[in-house]
């Protein structure tokens, strides 16, 4: 499968969503904004901006992921607290007009009452994607190696705690949650897993293993089940420095438990949506690339 440039020049890209309106919603969190993309086309529209910005001097943080529940878009903001010398809200905040959100959940108050027990540098942790779980929420803490849950009152607890496995995206299917791993650095491939698992009863399964640096699972028609690979990790690199330039990889996990190259190539991925059978693929340097016929 041959990747298709959809679009380019978004301020950096982060995390994405299928909207009600079928259409891609993009976080960009160089300019703390969210866009719309029209799948079709391309075409992007500003659909909110006023998110906190990504500092520069870090690199990562700001605007990381979009989602939706019923019609209200939310917003998960990270790496934006005063522990990293920033001023605003670690957590997950409600649109509320194209230029107005509402912090709905203190993410970061919570990590600082509530540390992890591996290893960490950034108090308030680095979260990385959520899912609409139940009228709420699951986020990935990619630093503090956890998933949390979260309700739009602001409720805020720990759903399951790993140890240094650094869980990325999510995905929801059959009562169970799907969710990447990074891997610990270096990210080797063989740390690269999807596991799943029941929020009643979080006792996670590995599902796959086998591509460097995964960061996002997305379900496709019927039981198809991909993973966005973000490619090779040079070793000496810091902690949470993105891979290498055009080693990406879109994999599919097949029946024995091992991963297939579906398009590679891929410069930087951050996460993967699926319409119908075409892959919608968002890229650091804001970026869209399409990945037909799956």
């Amino acid at each position: 499968h041959t990747p298709v440039l959809l679009t380019s020049g978004l301020a950096g890209g982060s995390g994405s969503t299928v909207g009600p309106d079928r259409a891609l919603y993009v976080t960009e969190p160089v300019a703390g904004e969210i866009s719309r993309v029209d799948p079709s086309t391309g075409e992007v529209t500003l659909f909110a901006s006023g998110l906190p910005t990504q500092n520069p001097a870090i690199g990562v943080g700001g605007a990381m992921d979009v989602a939706f529940i019923g019609r209200t878009a939310y917003a998960l903001v990270t790496v934006v607290g005063p522990d990293v010398g920033g001023d605003s809200t670690v957590g997950i905040y409600r649109m509320d007009s194209s230029t107005s959100f509402t912090v709905i959940a203190d993410i970061g108050a919570f990590a600082l009452a509530n540390p992890p027990s591996t290893d960490f540098f950034v108090p308030t942790g680095v979260q990385y994607a959520m899912q609409p779980y139940r009228g709420g929420f699951l986020v990935t803490d990619g630093h503090h190696n956890r998933v949390l849950r979260v309700t739009v009152d602001g409720e805020v607890s720990e759903l399951i705690a790993f140890d240094n496995i650094v869980p990325t995206g999510l995905d929801t299917r059959f009562g169970r949650v799907f969710m990447s791993e990074a891997g610990p650095v270096p990210h080797l491939p063989e740390d690269g897993r999807i596991v799943a698992f029941r929020p009643r009863r979080p006792q996670p399964v590995e599902v796959a293993a086998g591509a460097p640096l995964l960061v996002d699972v997305e379900f496709g028609r019927g039981v198809d089940l991909f993973a966005l690979s973000q490619g090779h990790f040079t070793e000496g690199n810091p902690e949470g420095s993105p891979a290498d330039p055009d080693t990406g990889a879109l994999v599919q996990v097949m029946r024995d438990g091992s991963m297939a190259v579906v398009a590679d190539g891929l410069d930087r991925p951050t996460s993967v949506e699926i319409i119908r059978n075409t892959a919608y693929v968002i890229t650091l340097d804001g970026e869209i690339w399409t990945i037909p016929n799956l």
